[in-house]
């Protein structure tokens, strides 16, 4: 199929997303938050579901926008982006969560530089043993957090007006802490309220399965939760648990390294009847604050370019592959309640 062909048959099947609105108003059509505003989930396009723009891994303590400038972001960054819009992605969930860099005029900026829609979030990362954890989030309640991520969603990040897409978090490997497990309540109790998807950086299957257990029992169901990093469990039955749960299961990290090992593990999920939870993407980008012009900066282009085609190889049909990188973007992000 030409890549003329495939973009043309890229349209988002949105009558199955069974989600409810976050308010009590008419049921609408499923839209995905992004910078610049709302987009209707059928008009998602192509979607890479986990990549940066930018990084600063300094800690919560220390993390500011003095330490880079914005200029020299742009220049380095715009050229990556517009080369992966000209590959026909029409969407980039920006997935650097606050206090780690995240920057939404930033990302407005190139969003309207390059005509890809960008999307941010809101939340808080507790995965590398805390480092990126504000002081107040231990001292206040589950619910005082909910509302910082809730105030967020309907007001705008820190005044900009620019509202967050999704919940980014993070979490530790094994039975969540204390503070990771009050992060996970509060994502569920902003879910309820405003219906943003809440994808957690989850160490192992024994978080995964317990992030499942503590939105279940605060009354969010399985497809509200993303799963990030998924591949790096490396017990395929705990994906598969967490499928049939209805959890997404996001394989992302696609690299030249890790090509072989992430297609193996699409085909298997898929034989077994899992793509409709399956999610990919490269977990690419990453200027890096602090050293020299940014680093070493991952374009976003492999997954086209390489893993797709590799796919095919495998025997995933040009539907399948659509499944992956539109329609199941789509449904992930839409906004909308997934109660129990």
């Amino acid at each position: 199929m030409s890549r003329r062909r495939f973009l043309s048959a890229l349209p988002v099947v949105t009558a199955a997303l069974a989600l409810r609105p976050a308010s009590e108003a008419p049921l609408l059509p499923p839209e995905i938050q992004t910078v610049l505003g709302p987009v209707a989930a059928r008009d998602l396009g192509l979607t890479l579901v986990h990549e940066h723009v930018l990084v600063d891994f300094i800690g919560a303590a220390e993390v500011n926008r003095d330490r880079y400038r914005t200029d020299e972001v742009v220049r380095t960054v715009l050229p990556y982006l517009r080369e992966v819009k000209a590959r026909g992605v029409a969407t980039l969930v920006e997935c650097t969560p606050a206090w780690l860099g995240r920057d939404p005029l930033l990302l407005k900026r190139l969003s309207e530089e390059t005509g890809l829609r960008l999307v941010t979030s809101t939340g808080y990362y507790g995965a590398a043993d805390d480092k990126f954890v504000p002081a107040h989030a231990y001292a206040e309640t589950a619910d005082q957090l909910a509302a910082r991520f809730i105030a967020e969603s309907r007001d705008g990040i820190e005044g900009t007006g620019i509202r967050p897409g999704f919940m980014k978090l993070g979490v530790d490997k094994g039975t969540l802490s204390a503070i990771d497990r009050k992060l996970i309540v509060a994502a569920a109790r902003c879910h309820r309220a405003t219906g943003l998807t809440i994808a957690v950086h989850t160490g192992d299957g024994a978080a995964a399965l317990d992030i499942l257990a503590t939105l279940a029992a605060e009354g969010v169901a399985a497809p509200a939760y993303v799963w990030v990093h998924a591949q790096n469990e490396k017990d395929r039955a705990i994906h598969v648990r967490a499928a049939e749960a209805g959890a997404w299961v996001e394989l992302d990290g696609v690299s030249e390294a890790s090509l072989a090992e992430h297609v193996e593990a699409v085909a298997d999920l898929v034989r077994r009847g899992h793509l409709g939870r399956l999610l990919v993407s490269q977990d690419a980008g990453w200027y890096h604050v602090g050293e020299p012009g940014g680093g070493r900066f991952r374009g976003y282009t492999l997954l086209l370019d390489a893993f797709v085609p590799a796919l095919r190889r495998a025997g995933l049909t040009d539907a399948q592959v659509r499944a992956l990188l539109v329609e199941n973007p789509a449904r992930a992000f839409s906004i909308g309640v997934r109660g129990t």
